[in-house]
């Protein structure tokens, strides 16, 4: 996929978890679900789907009087730019110094170190 990945703020991000989930969705299916979880007003909801319509990483259709929403970018493709934002950003793009400060600080279980060297062993195969 070649389409530039825009910025997406943390609320933003809310919504476009809900939406590569569930897609096509309302946008009433939208406000429901995400004012429970987070007590946005309907306005502030509308006003953050327009914000990813504008930033073109949502389209919609028209059915009838509804609108159905569609992500246009893909999340694994979002994440992976996050993921290498974070990297150059925080750690100068080295993946050994942000796995080293990962493995120092977090305390990581026996199972999670195992569960690490398999997934090196697997990607060195």
């Amino acid at each position: 996929m070649n389409k530039k990945i825009p910025k997406i703020s943390d609320s933003e991000y809310k919504i476009m978890k809900l939406i590569w989930k569930q897609n096509p969705i309302k946008s009433q299916d939208i406000v429901e679900q995400i004012d429970v979880r987070n007590g946005w007003s309907e306005k502030t909801i509308k006003t953050m789907i327009n914000r990813l319509l504008k930033k073109e990483a949502i389209d919609f259709k028209k059915d009838g009087k509804a609108y159905l929403y569609y992500p246009l970018i893909k999340e694994n493709d979002y994440k992976k730019m996050e993921n290498d934002s974070f990297l150059k950003r925080v750690y100068n793009g080295s993946l050994n110094a942000m796995f080293a400060h990962f493995i120092k600080d977090m305390k990581l279980s026996s199972q999670e170190i195992d569960e690490l060297k398999n997934l090196l062993d697997e990607e060195n195969k």
